[in-house]
């Protein structure tokens, strides 16, 4: 009998790249898990964003919207609320990045090393790093895992800001280019920089698809080193 198809739990963080998920790392994620033959599930948690941004003029605006109904636009409705996600129902969690993994799952744009973390995206990266389950993180996400898991070694590619914010919470920096990928594999956590760097949507995909790679690769191994 075939095995059956690794189960990845994908986390958004709203709908467009100022103020929600980055659409592009978004599709593109989903993309790489069906061609590579894992069956994925979309979760947000259903809160209000930070703050609406008219993504034409770059202008915060008098908006309020919700996290969980702006994720859905991506999933096409077929998406769960964050507080009900079961470490134990899934082999891989990945987060996309854009401003909203920033602002909305965590204030590390607001607040830098001193952020906050929504306690449910907390709740499901320290439940699948006790699972020993992969954690994968596109952009500016691995700053939000960074701050949860102590030591945690990622990228964000090659901003020296940034890259101080993340050892300051403790965590390691490691220099990355267009499309590569950095690989804890004693937390089973996977990075890429995507458009932390200045990127074509091609090496967005190339960035994407090496994420994806790398975390069935880790649950096909079983996840990180004893």
């Amino acid at each position: 009998m075939a095995d059956a198809k690794p189960k990845i739990a994908v986390v958004l963080s709203g709908c467009g790249v100022f103020d929600g998920a980055e659409i592009h790392e978004s599709v593109l994620t989903l993309l790489a898990l069906d061609r590579h033959g894992a069956n994925y599930q979309c979760y947000a948690p259903n809160i209000d964003q930070a703050h609406v941004v008219n993504h034409l003029s770059g202008e915060e605006t008098a908006e309020t919207r919700n996290v969980l109904v702006e994720s859905a636009r991506i999933a096409r409705g077929d998406i769960k609320e964050l507080k009900d996600f079961d470490a134990g129902s899934v082999d891989a969690v990945i987060f996309p990045g854009g401003y909203g993994a920033a602002k909305n799952l965590c204030t590390f744009a607001f607040d830098g090393p001193e952020c906050s973390v929504n306690a449910d995206v907390e709740r499901v990266v320290r439940d699948m790093a006790a699972a020993k389950k992969p954690i994968g993180a596109l952009c500016i996400s691995p700053a939000l895992i960074a701050r949860i898991l102590d030591g945690a070694q990622v990228t964000i590619g090659q901003d020296a800001k940034t890259a101080e914010a993340i050892e300051k919470m403790g965590g390691m920096h490691k220099p990355t280019r267009q499309g590569e990928i950095v690989v804890d594999t004693d937390r089973g956590l996977v990075t890429t920089p995507c458009y932390m760097l200045d990127s074509t949507i091609g090496q967005i995909a190339e960035g994407a698809e090496n994420t994806v790679k790398a975390v069935l690769d880790l649950i096909k191994e079983g996840r990180v080193a004893a």
